[in-house]
């Protein structure tokens, strides 16, 4: 795919799995186990989908993926699964090493998102794309440094802390661009300033969903999930930016769907509603 001066492909780095029940929060399990079967402890598939980006003089990542840091109890907690893919495999098919990343822009910092931004190198986490810069919106990272009882679990220290300590950070500070022909938008539901990235060229626009939409099971309004920190807040940014999508024809790129790369939205009796695919080639 091409938008504008950008060679875009979706980069698999994974799958995981998390409780079904916390995925689709109120939705009742006989309506959301239909699309996303859970296994014997009601966990759900999950797609860990980056997006590579590569023009304007970049190679540019968006989200890094759970990463390679997880001890046997987490990854059996997680179901981590790299069996099939990741993320030096799957950047490798496209002809791009680590050393050849020159940015990272990270949604926000839990764990699913950021794990990826960081790697073990003699008994200690360092950058893993070591070139790149990393930006993250400021006002989410003074959230994950001091994350609540509610949250904490969610993120990582050595996922995002050692970027600070060797200076490859950046800080962005609220709406706009980011990269040329990259800006994003803020949604503060599932977490604060969580950044959702927009490539666009004027005529074609890509929206990363990062955790506003997961699935695309989750377009539907009402199914947000329990890991949301302000679940009406997410109603009302899913209302405002789903309804901009359709009517604009927006692609959408869902980062935990483990069948489902990207789609276009459709308004209907019914309300707005998955489209048809968008094949990534």
């Amino acid at each position: 795919m091409h938008i504008g001066n950008y060679e875009i492909h979706p980069v698999e780095t994974g799958r995981f799995a998390l409780d079904g029940g916390a995925m689709f929060g109120v939705v009742p399990k006989p309506l959301w186990e239909k699309t996303n079967p859970p296994d014997e402890k009601n966990r759900i598939t999950l797609a860990a989908r980056a997006l590579l980006l590569r023009g304007e003089g970049r190679t540019v990542l968006i989200d890094t993926g759970n990463g390679g840091k997880f001890n046997e109890k987490l990854a059996s907690i997680y179901r981590i699964d790299t069996g099939g893919s990741d993320m030096v495999s799957s950047l490798a098919r496209y002809g791009v090493s680590p050393d050849a990343v020159s940015d990272v822009i990270l949604t926000h910092l839990h764990f699913d998102h950021a794990g990826g931004s960081t790697k073990i190198l003699n008994r200690e986490a360092v950058p893993a794309f070591p070139r790149a810069r990393y930006y993250v919106q400021a006002e989410h990272w003074r959230a994950a440094a001091a994350p609540t009882e509610r949250d904490r679990a969610s993120f990582f220290p050595d996922d995002f802390l050692p970027l600070r300590e060797h200076g490859v950070l950046e800080f962005t500070e609220g709406e706009g661009d980011v990269l040329p022909g990259v800006s994003v938008c803020l949604v503060h539901g599932h977490t604060t300033a969580l950044q959702c990235p927009l490539i666009s060229d004027g005529r074609t626009t890509l929206f990363f969903c990062a955790d506003l939409v997961p699935t695309s099971a989750h377009v539907a309004l009402p199914w947000i999930m329990a890991y949301d920190l302000r679940p009406l807040v997410t109603l009302e940014e899913k209302r405002r930016l789903l309804a901009k999508a359709a009517d604009e024809g927006w692609i959408m790129f869902f980062e935990h769907d483990p069948l489902l790369a990207a789609a276009r939205l459709s308004r209907t009796d019914k309300g707005i509603v998955l489209g048809e695919p968008v094949s990534m080639e």
